[in-house]
């Protein structure tokens, strides 16, 4: 129920008709109140409804929603694809994934450069048809978030993941497009070496390039 809830008001069947009673939801789901309280309380935590004294319980705007809590990412991808939520996410990976690489190439010690390194080998074996190109490319970016060494980077591990399955469903439009080893590479290699700064400009221009894509994409729309 919480996660059907949660995929309509995210992906707008409320925007234009008000949210159902507890009492017409109970029904709809063929559910308890308890139950169906519980949901709604727990749609409240995430920034999707507001309830208040005798106007009862009304979706909140975009702008409320916790973008942080896993399930509103995942029901996120559920939403028609949009050129502006992409570039949102695509900036926010600016701001978070080039410091990350940083921190990773300063902390780096045998186990984290090995995670991203099974990471980047994945990516290879995508390139030959023998794994998940989005499931290795987040590989690679999950490791590097963690390889910073640093807890609160690498909480943004979900937001990142959200962020790299909306970018493939854009760069998927590309014939032939697909993640440049070479980029991956350069993050890697710089990391392996220490050389925080590198470390820092590679992803940035790894980023960047979806950034460019974008803007290709709005100009000729």
């Amino acid at each position: 129920m919480l996660d059907t809830l949660g995929k309509a008001i995210v992906t707008g069947r409320y925007d234009d008709a008000p949210f159902p009673t507890e009492s017409d939801l109970a029904k709809e789901y063929a559910v308890s109140r308890s139950v169906t309280r519980e949901a709604v309380k727990m749609l409240t935590a995430k920034g999707l409804l507001t309830a208040r004294p005798r106007k009862g319980t009304s979706v909140q705007p975009a702008v409320n929603w916790n973008l942080f809590d896993p399930d509103v990412l995942r029901w996120l991808l559920e939403r028609k694809f949009s050129l502006d939520l992409l570039r949102q996410f695509t900036e926010l990976r600016i701001a978070i994934e080039p410091a990350a690489a940083a921190l990773a190439a300063r902390a780096a010690n045998q186990e984290r450069i090995a995670a991203i390194h099974a990471g980047f080998d994945r990516m290879a074996a995508a390139e030959a048809g023998d794994d998940d190109p989005l499931e290795s490319d987040i590989a690679f970016h999950i490791a590097v978030l963690r390889a910073s060494a640093n807890p609160f980077y690498a909480q943004f591990q979900d937001v990142v993941t959200t962020a790299l399955r909306t970018s493939i469903r854009f760069t998927n439009r590309f014939k032939g497009r697909t993640a440049s080893l070479s980029q991956h590479y350069a993050v890697l290699g710089a990391i392996e070496d220490g050389d925080s700064q590198t470390a820092k400009t590679a992803m940035v221009e790894l980023i960047a390039d979806v950034m460019v894509l974008i803007d290709d994409a709005e100009r000729k729309a």
